[in-house]
């Protein structure tokens, strides 16, 4: 059956070198919580991880602004949380065989793991077809060629990064991700009626979805200040 589908791979640069320094103990360690990382935000933006590929991962979505959305807050939340290592990806979408209901074949899919291979340290390489259905907040470079192993022709793709929005900027509640109101997906107001911001549907919902502080006195004075 052809579908079609947006694709992403994910791999952790530096791993392998980690392991043999440290041992497999430390690496399976950061491993784990890298998983966790990409786990919550695919989780959340609906974005399915097909696959773990040892230190790296295959996404699939039938969203390609939620998947551009997930690289960009996995690559944002790593460097957080001062990640010690750092990720690199590539992305594409089309048309491509569903074959026995788990597994992709076809050209879409070699795309985006060769532009996860080429594609440096905290870079996401993207197709330019896809580029286009990147969020509100994001930007891209200039499009360039590059040579990949494998096909015969250039592929034009461009690096996928944040808009640079200077001191106005605030952070969505739920990803931390930079927003202002002119490229911010929608807006709500907190309890004491200050707006907020937030990057998409998802981590809309997710916010109105939060635990609320009973109207019975329980709960820190602090609580209207946190959105409560």
């Amino acid at each position: 059956m052809r579908v079609e589908r947006s694709f992403a791979f994910v791999d952790l640069s530096g791993f392998t070198a980690l392991t043999a320094q440290r041992g497999d103990e430390p690496a399976v360690t950061l491993l784990s919580s890298f998983r966790a990382i990409l786990r919550e935000v695919c989780s959340r933006r609906g974005v399915r991880i097909a696959k773990w590929l040892g230190d790296g991962a295959m996404l699939v979505s039938v969203d390609a602004t939620a998947l551009l959305a997930a690289l960009l807050e996995m690559e944002h939340a790593m460097r957080t949380l001062n990640f010690e290592l750092r990720a690199r990806s590539g992305a594409t979408q089309g048309e491509v065989i569903l074959h026995e209901g788990d597994d992709y074949i076809g050209h879409p899919v070699n795309v985006a793991a060769r532009l996860c291979d080429v594609a440096p340290d905290d870079e996401i390489y993207v197709t330019t077809e896809i580029a286009e259905e990147r969020p509100a907040w994001a930007t891209v470079s200039e499009p360039f060629e590059i040579e990949v192993k494998g096909f015969v022709d250039p592929l034009e793709v461009v690096s996928l990064g944040f808009k640079a929005l200077g001191t106005e900027a605030q952070a969505c509640p739920i990803c931390g991700i930079p927003l202002t109101p002119e490229v911010a997906f929608s807006k709500a107001v907190d309890a004491v009626g200050l707006p907020v911001l937030f990057c998409a549907e998802s981590c809309q919902e997710t916010w109105e979805r939060r635990p609320r502080v009973r109207g019975d006195g329980q709960g820190s004075l602090r609580s209207p200040l946190m959105g409560f």
